[in-house]
């Protein structure tokens, strides 16, 4: 024999119904066969008795839905010849529940007796219309009612308790006489033994058919509900998590009791007693494997999975005077316990100086009214402190029994939580290290679940979430190099880069399930305005786990956010060099927040865009070297002039190439008045630890003033015309000493200048071709022989893959 249970997703409608009919045609054993109420029915009831007792006329409306959605299954489901016999049983029964609700509106009270009484139509309506449908379409059946079946004693007050022997007993009876293929019994509903109505409480549907098995000694119990098994973790907040295919009745007990939602904790007890298994099945999907539970897990997993209980408060009771005394834990559980609140969680200090429980928020007020009436008398004395209530937590739970056998799993889960900036604000851990629990923000509550199931789950493949503004010729390149690497940052780097959001001028875009590459131009176009301020706010809204701020443009106003994504816990990466270049102290403050908040600030393209020039020097000093000059060209745009600046052109004509080709600012000035230039030495000066500003690089400027006082392009390259004189003597003046023009930048005795040079054949200088950077590194170990970097300094493709780079570094850490 085996138990089927059906959840209430699986009977919400009549084509859903037609399933469940298909399904159990394939049972080729004799079947009990336990249903609950149709989709949310038993949540609306619950509504209308309390809508009612509050003479709320709107419990009528509701009452007519229910009515209504019993109407339209059975007037789906039954053909003409039987409709009339079932829609008579619906409306009798809805006439009945209108008079109850009646009296509950009249006399304004909703009893516990009136409760189980309203709350229990759902189950006996829908196990008696597909009981019916079943003998009608010639299936060998028949119903039987749980209440006649299934007893409940006393225990105490307000807690009751399965009378196993005599509900063994009334199985047996009625079962001695029974030769049908299906039995239909309504879950969720029982009997006292003084014989009156009530309810198994909430999953107490699945409790229904726990017992059954468990009477029955069942081969199996199958519950068919609208997931494909129990979750690594809840499926809406983590869209990787995946069916578990075994697992023990003890681990899912420990996930049940921390939110895990397929399966309430009272329903496995019965079956464990007797190593009855468990097989999880989907209604919509009945040939996935599902889960099985059972006595011994045939996975190797340490870990099984992940669950969360939201809306949980911190009670804590503190004070000096329980340090060595005893009798302050039993006094204050029993406090709790006379007053039906229920513990989710306790951790004590190891100095015995605090207590703290979880709670439901909804109780919490409550708590701390008995906590703090109950020790009145030492907190007047000052023995204790009023007790402290904490609301907006949660419950995070880790659950696997081989958790015990494995040293630095709770390493493993704290790292990763601070790693995202998740606050722990309480832990705890019991003594069979079945489970690890912490309690965390609400609001952290997604981001902490993808980063353990990330963490234990996901082959450790990490996911990283990309802010991206400025999708320019840079932008562009670098989402284009994003997409081509995903395959390869997957297997060989364990990295999964996913574009949350994209904006330019005009328009920003947001996903949290990531945008297509191929199509983000297209994607753009159907964004909101941009908007700075929105764009932040909304990244700190998303609370994603592993989230990296990309900023590709030269704005000053962009490079002022740093700070807000930085203490929101997502990481910057920037080839936007005036947050470096700006005042030594915004410098410093950004610095000093990344190190902080433990966000990083990468900004390796401020200087030779994709040559490791920053990174070099930061190994250098990090070693214990000492830093004695530097040397460089570090303009790609202006090695690129002055390298194709010759004779037999203009000057203004190589500069107009090298904005054609990528290879300037947008604005060609910055480039050759040496303002972009002076920014970066000023940098490698920073990161060489001298505090300079940058007044204080000596820029010999070789551009004319009148070039300099310009308002735009266009007036740029006019004066560039009209000065072509200045350019071809300084042209010369080179060409006469057998030298080539560079413009060089250096950093010597913690003085920094910049400036154009005439370079001899034995320099270092003297052939860097094209738009090559260059930079000499003299130090303590590198004094006669520098160490040179030296390569591609200009161009979106280097600076897009310069900045690919710092998201890598970043994604690593």
């Amino acid at each position: 024999m085996k138990v089927v249970k059906f959840g209430g997703s699986s009977i919400s409608s009549a084509s859903n119904i037609e399933k469940v009919f298909d399904i159990l045609k394939t049972y080729d054993s004799k079947i009990i066969v336990i249903v609950s109420a149709f989709g949310k029915t038993t949540d609306k009831l619950i509504e209308c008795g309390k809508l009612a007792s509050k003479r709320n006329n709107r419990y009528k409306t509701l009452f007519k839905s229910l009515l209504n959605d019993h109407i339209k299954i059975c007037s789906s489901l039954f053909d003409l010849k039987n409709q009339s016999e079932i829609l008579s049983f619906v409306q009798k029964k809805f006439n009945k529940l209108d008079n109850v609700l009646e009296g509950v509106f009249n006399l304004q009270e909703f009893s516990p007796k009136t409760y189980n009484n309203i709350s229990s139509f759902g189950e006996l309506l829908s196990y008696k219309i597909i009981g019916k449908l079943f003998q009608n379409r010639g299936i060998d059946s028949i119903l039987k009612d749980s209440r006649e079946i299934i007893t409940t004693k006393l225990i105490k007050l307000g807690s009751v308790q399965i009378d196993y022997n005599l509900t063994e007993r009334k199985w047996e009876k009625f079962h001695k006489d029974d030769n049908s293929r299906m039995i239909f019994m309504p879950g969720f509903v029982a009997r006292d033994n003084f014989g009156n109505n009530i309810t198994l409480g909430r999953g107490g549907s699945d409790f229904t058919a726990s017992i059954m098995a468990y009477i029955t000694n069942a081969d199996s119990l199958d519950i068919w509900t609208d997931v494909s098994g129990i979750y690594t973790a809840n499926p809406e907040f983590v869209k990787q998590s995946f069916p578990i295919e075994h697992i023990t009745y003890k681990e899912a007990m420990e996930l049940s009791h921390f939110g895990a939602k397929v399966l309430f904790p009272p329903t496995l007890k019965p079956v464990m007693n007797k190593n009855i298994p468990v097989n999880i099945k989907n209604t919509f999907d009945p040939n996935s494997r599902g889960s099985i539970i059972s006595s011994v897990s045939k996975s190797d997993s340490v870990i099984k999975g992940i669950s969360h209980i939201e809306n949980i408060s911190l009670l804590t009771i503190e004070g000096s005077g329980m340090v060595g005394i005893p009798g302050f834990s039993k006094r204050l559980f029993e406090e709790i316990s006379n007053n039906n609140i229920n513990v989710i969680m306790i951790t004590q200090a190891s100095s015995e100086h605090s207590i703290c429980i979880g709670i439901k928020e909804s109780e919490a007020l409550k708590a701390k009214k008995i906590v703090d009436d109950g020790f009145m008398y030492e907190i007047e004395n000052s023995i204790l402190n009023p007790c402290i209530i904490e609301n907006n937590l949660s419950i995070i739970a880790l659950v696997g029994d081989k958790m015990k056998n494995h040293q630095g799993i709770s390493g493993k889960m704290f790292s990763a939580l601070g790693n995202n900036n998740i606050n722990v604000k309480a832990i705890s851990q019991g003594s069979s290290e079945r489970n690890i629990t912490a309690v965390i923000h609400n609001k952290d509550v997604k981001k902490a679940l993808n980063t353990l199931h990330e963490r234990f789950f996901e082959n450790n493949i990490k996911q990283i979430n990309l802010f991206v503004i400025g999708i320019g010729n840079v932008g562009s390149k670098l989402l284009s190099q994003i997409n081509q690497q995903t395959e390869y940052l997957k297997e060989k780097l364990k990295l999964k880069l996913r574009v949350i959001a994209i904006s330019n001028t005009k328009k920003m875009f947001f996903s949290e399930s990531g945008i297509n590459l191929n199509k983000y131009s297209e994607i753009l176009e159907t964004g909101i305005k941009t908007d700075l301020t929105k764009f932040i706010t909304k990244a700190k809204e998303l609370n994603l786990r592993n989230s990296v701020f990309v900023d590709n443009t030269a704005s000053p106003k962009i490079s002022q956010s740093y700070k807000y994504f930085l203490k929101n816990n997502i990481n910057v990466v920037t080839c936007n060099k005036i947050a470096c270049s700006e005042s030594y102290s915004n410098y410093l403050e950004l610095k000093n927040i990344s190190k902080k908040y433990g966000t990083s600030f990468l900004f390796e393209t401020n200087v030779g865009a994709g040559l490791p020039i920053i990174d070099t020097l930061n190994n250098l000093i990090n070693s214990g070297d000492k830093i004695i000059s530097i040397q460089g060209i570090f303009s790609g745009s202006l090695n690129f002039i002055f390298n194709n600046y010759n004779s037999s052109n203009s000057f203004h004509e190589v500069v107009e190439k090298a904005m054609l080709e990528g290879y300037t600012e947008p604005n060609p000035k910055i480039d050759l008045s040496g303002v972009d230039v002076a920014r970066k030495i000023l940098i490698l000066a920073r990161e060489s630890g001298y505090k300079i500003e940058i007044n204080d690089v000596i820029n010999q400027s070789f551009l004319p003033k009148k070039c300099l006082k310009t308002n735009n392009n266009k007036e740029f390259i006019n004066s560039l015309k009209s000065n072509e004189k200045h350019f071809k003597k300084i042209l010369s003046d080179a060409t006469n000493a057998k030298c080539k023009i560079k413009y060089v930048a250096e950093l010597i005795n913690n003085k920094a200048s910049v400036g154009i040079k005439q370079i001899s054949k034995n320099h270092d200088f003297y052939n860097l071709e094209g738009s090559d950077n260059i930079v000499l590194f003299f130090t303590e170990r590198y004094k006669n022989n520098p160490l040179i970097v030296k390569g591609a300094g200009a161009g979106a493709d280097v600076t897009a893959s310069g900045i690919f780079a710092d998201i890598i570094r970043v994604s690593r850490n």
